[in-house]
């Protein structure tokens, strides 16, 4: 297998779900990009700076790593608010540049060994999960856009990239937090858009997480705490967990509890 041909999927699925953004906020007139998300505070037009300032900035970190350290300490000293610093920017500005962002990113990742290690604002990632991490962020914000506009697409099966982020960042939501990671192992058990069913875990366990991926997603990247979901929930570990869930780097951060309404 070449060494590109291991981030194909990853890439096109990540192609994919920035097409389904872009579908949805393409066109947008001034009162559409003014429009409130549910991430308080945060309207179209800022989710949409954040997602291409962290696009750009995710190429950078993998053509310039140098560079994408000193910006690193930059904001780890005296911090940064990404919307504020690109107040001056209207919608289709943003919008174009973050059409430069994604196609720079794409053309950045897809050569990359999928081994190969990434530095970010948490720990080091190999380039797949980067890539992963990517997917999840553009569906997770454009979760909040589309909502927010009453544009929702129906799930695809590139859930199942999220939901694996989802699993595999379970000890990452206990040491963010400066806590032990439970030795215990959790099941999870989701049926896909498709009617297909994804399993992480070993099977015959106490602690079990089981219900739709949907559902799943939305609680892992703190879109819905995880009792406003169809999720059933079984177990001590698996119920701590879940209301600890964090599929993102950064600081540590809890699911508002505003988030319940659909």
């Amino acid at each position: 297998m070449s060494e590109r041909s291991g981030m194909d999927e990853i890439t096109q699925d990540l192609a994919a779900e920035q097409a389904a953004l872009e579908s949805v906020v393409s066109g947008l007139d001034r009162g559409g990009w003014s429009t409130p998300t549910a991430a308080a505070g945060w309207d179209v037009r800022e989710t949409i700076v954040h997602v291409a300032f962290f696009d750009d900035t995710a190429r950078l970190a993998i053509v310039d790593p140098a560079a994408f350290a000193e910006l690193l300490d930059r904001a780890m000293r005296a911090g940064f608010d990404v919307p504020a610093a690109h107040a001056h920017l209207s919608g289709p500005e943003v919008f174009a540049w973050w059409q430069e962002a994604r196609v720079g990113l794409l053309a950045a990742l897809r050569p990359l060994d999928p081994k190969h290690r990434i530095p970010w604002f948490g720990p080091p990632m190999s380039a797949r999960s980067f890539a992963t991490a990517r997917l999840m962020e553009t569906w997770s914000h454009g979760w909040d856009v589309a909502e927010a506009l009453g544009r929702p697409d129906p799930p695809t099966d590139r859930l199942r990239h999220v939901a694996h982020l989802g699993v595999v960042t379970r000890g990452w939501s206990y040491a963010v937090r400066g806590r032990p990671v439970p030795e215990e192992p959790v099941r999870v058990e989701l049926e896909a858009p498709s009617g297909a069913e994804w399993t992480w875990g070993p099977d015959g366990i106490p602690d079990v997480v089981r219900g739709l991926a949907l559902d799943f997603c939305l609680a892992v990247t703190q879109r819905r705490p995880v009792d406003a979901t169809a999720l059933e929930v079984t177990g001590p570990m698996a119920r701590e967990w879940m209301d600890l869930a964090q599929a993102f780097a950064g600081v540590a951060t809890t699911t508002d509890p505003d988030r319940s309404r659909t």
